[in-house]
């Protein structure tokens, strides 16, 4: 496939809610891992591994793991200020399940059960999570401009503990990004006036 122009990848980036039932080659998906692993990061920590999900078996199990986690946040919520957003959470279940590949992006320098006890410590896991994202976005932008659509998946938190016992880790499961092919075009959301967010010193 002929990759596009990298600005226009950033401008035609969306995410993508609905996908073909059209399998994505191994060598593309390490193409876009690839991708990831360009990412700037502090001191080259390269603070990231990927678990790959596209066989039928994993992924009934990473749903089953999605599922006790949002039945579990129904009766007994840990997030009680979101559970107004479970809705969007079930919605991300069925577009996991369309999508044939789930890619979990993890934080093995960082642990979710334990919390910063010292500034240092806590900058080093603000600074290794901005790697994180930076090597997400890589991924979002390389799938684009291959012509593939993706979408950031943060509602894995609402059954944070189900997926990561299924991960078999401790370490810190960022997200969870789909990639398939696009099967909706929409249209850009709305975004801040860059006057209203921009400040010149």
């Amino acid at each position: 496939m002929e990759m596009m122009h990298k600005m226009k990848a950033i401008f035609k980036r969306r995410s993508i809610r609905k996908y073909k039932p059209l399998p994505i080659s191994q060598e593309i998906i390490q193409e876009i891992i690839y991708a990831g692993l360009q990412a700037p990061s502090p001191k080259n920590r390269q603070p990231w591994r990927f678990v790959v999900v596209t066989c039928k078996e994993a992924k009934e199990e990473m749903l089953q793991a999605m599922r006790a986690g949002i039945e579990a946040e129904l009766r007994n919520p840990k997030l009680p200020d979101r559970v107004q957003y479970i809705g969007g959470a079930e919605n991300t279940l069925a577009i996991m399940e369309q999508a044939p590949v789930t890619i979990f992006v993890i934080n093995p320098q960082n642990d979710m059960n334990v919390f910063p006890e010292t500034r240092q410590d806590r900058f080093r896991e603000v600074c290794n999570l901005q790697a994180v994202g930076a090597c997400i976005q890589n991924m979002l932008l390389a799938a684009t401009s291959l012509g593939f659509g993706s979408l950031w998946n943060c509602d894995i938190y609402f059954a944070y503990d189900e997926i990561a016992a299924w991960l078999n880790t401790e370490e810190q499961v960022v997200a969870a990004v789909s990639f398939g092919f696009p099967d909706q075009d929409p249209f850009p959301r709305p975004r801040n006036a860059i006057d209203d967010v921009l400040e010149w010193k």
